[in-house]
C-alpha cells in the first residue's frame, strides 16, 4: 500500500465520523481485504489476521507467529500472537471504539465478515459498523485517470456495437442466417483487437431470449429470425490495474420494423432512462443529496406509471470502476437497497428494462459524477431502435 492509498484511506474514516477501518482474512476469504490492500492472493494465509488502520495515527498489525511477515509491505506497526488469547490481547487497544468491518445487511458484495470472527471481535469490545461507505469512498469512485480510461472503454464498446449491427444489417440484406453465437465471437473479436477484458462473453439475445435479462447459450445460440428483437448487452475494460469498466446495452429489429408493441414499450422506456437521467442532474445542481435507492425508486414509479409494474426484473443500475459490477452506489431500492449517496467521482449505469413472454428491451448507458454534475459516457445514447 502506498502512502497515497493509505492517506486515503483516512481521509474517508475521517469523513464516515468512525475510529477506523479494520480488515482481515482467513484463507482469502475476503476477496476486498486482499484487492485493497494488495495481498497475492498465492500468499500463505492459513491464519487470521488483522489491520487496523484508525482514523490518525499508525495503522497495527495482528499476525500470526507462523505468519508473521505475511502484512510486512504494509505500513504500521505488528503484533505477533501464538494463541487467542494473545490475539484477543492485541485487539485491546481497539477497544470501546467504533470501526468499519466488511459486512452489510443489504449489500452482500461487500459482505465478507464471517459471523464468528465479526464475534470475536465484539466479545473484544469493539463495535461494528458497515464500511460500506468506506468501500465506497476508497474503491468504489474515480478519480480523473479512472474516467479517462472509463470513457474510452465506453467508446470502445459503442464502436464494436456499430460493427455488430452492420454484420446483423447485412444478414439480413443478404438472407444469410447468422447466429447468437456469431455475433457474439465477433465483439469477442474486436475486443482482442482493442486489448479489452471481461469477465464474461457478451450477452445477445434474439427473439423469446431478450426476454431473460441473464441468458446465455452454449455452442452457435439461436438464429435470429426476421422481426426478432435482438438485445445486445456488452461490457468490457483496458487491460492492466488501472482499466475501468463500461456496460452498455442496446436493442435492434432483425427486420425494417419492429412488430406492434414494441416500439411503443421501447419509446417508453427511453423516455424512463432520460427522465431518470434529469432527475439525477436536477437534484444534484440544487444541491439535494441522492442516493441509488432514490434513483431506483423514481424509475420503478416511473414504468409503473405507463404500465410496466409487472415487466420489472430488475435495479435500474449497479456502481462501475475495476469491476464492472463495482463496489460504489447501485441505483437499487428493492433487490440490494442501497442508502449510499452519490458523489464525486461515482461511476454507475442507468439500465431500466422491461420483459415480456415473448420479448425483453434493455437500454443501458453509463453516468459518472465529475465537477458536481452527471456525464454520459462514450458517444450518444440510444434513442431509436436499431434496424435492418
Amino acid at each position: 500500500m502506498s502512502p497515497e492509498e493509505l492517506q486515503r484511506i483516512q481521509e474517508a474514516i475521517r469523513i464516515e465520523g468512525i475510529e477506523g477501518w479494520i480488515f482481515s482474512n482467513f484463507q482469502h476469504r475476503d476477496r476486498l481485504s486482499d484487492v485493497i490492500l494488495h495481498i497475492m492472493p498465492e500468499t500463505t494465509n492459513s491464519r487470521l489476521w488483522v489491520y487496523a488502520v484508525p482514523a490518525r495515527g499508525k495503522p497495527v498489525k495482528i499476525v500470526h507467529a507462523i505468519e508473521a511477515g505475511l502484512l510486512e509491505d504494509l505500513p504500521g506497526s505488528t503484533q505477533v500472537y501464538l494463541d487467542r488469547d494473545d490475539f484477543i490481547t492485541a485487539l485491546a487497544p481497539l477497544r470501546h471504539t467504533c470501526w468499519g468491518a466488511h459486512f452489510s445487511e443489504t449489500l452482500p458484495a461487500i459482505s465478507y465478515l464471517d459471523a464468528g470472527t465479526a464475534l470475536l471481535f465484539e466479545k473484544a469490545g469493539i463495535t461494528l459498523v458497515s464500511a460500506a461507505g468506506l468501500i465506497q469512498r476508497f474503491k468504489g469512485t474515480l478519480d480523473t485517470q479512472g474516467i479517462q480510461a472509463h470513457e474510452q472503454a465506453a467508446r470502445d464498446l459503442y464502436d464494436i456495437i456499430t460493427i455488430a449491427w452492420e454484420e446483423v444489417q447485412d444478414a439480413y440484406t443478404h438472407h444469410r442466417i447468422i447466429t447468437e453465437g456469431e455475433l457474439r465471437s465477433l465483439m469477442r473479436e474486436e475486443f482482442h483487437k482493442r486489448k479489452l477484458v471481461t469477465d464474461h462473453p457478451p450477452l445477445v439475445a434474439t427473439g423469446v431470449h431478450s426476454g431473460n435479462p441473464h441468458y446465455d447459450f452454449c455452442g452457435s445460440g439461436a438464429p435470429l429470425q426476421a422481426g426478432d428483437v435482438v438485445q445486445f448487452d456488452l461490457w468490457a475494460k483496458e487491460s492492466g490495474p488501472k482499466g475501468i469498466y463500461a456496460d452498455i446495452s442496446w436493442v435492434g429489429i432483425f427486420g425494417n420494423s419492429a412488430r406492434e408493441g414494441v416500439t411503443q414499450a421501447f419509446t417508453d422506456l427511453v423516455e424512463v432512462r432520460e427522465a431518470v437521467y434529469r432527475f439525477i442532474a436536477a437534484e444534484l445542481e440544487a444541491g439535494r443529496p441522492v442516493s441509488g435507492a432514490m434513483v431506483d425508486t423514481k424509475t420503478r414509479d416511473l414504468l409503473t406509471g405507463l404500465g410496466y409494474q409487472r415487466a420489472i426484473k430488475h435495479r435500474t443500475g449497479h456502481g462501475i470502476d475495476t469491476e464492472c459490477h463495482g463496489y460504489g452506489v447501485n441505483m437499487d431500492s428493492v433487490e440490494f437497497p442501497d442508502s449510499r449517496l452519490i458523489l464525486e467521482g461515482s461511476c454507475f449505469s442507468l439500465e431500466p428494462g422491461i420483459y415480456f413472454s415473448d420479448f425483453g428491451l434493455r437500454t443501458e448507458i453509463n453516468v459518472y459524477i465529475m465537477h458536481g454534475k452527471p456525464h454520459i459516457s462514450g458517444k450518444d445514447r440510444q434513442f431509436t431502435l436499431l434496424t435492418c
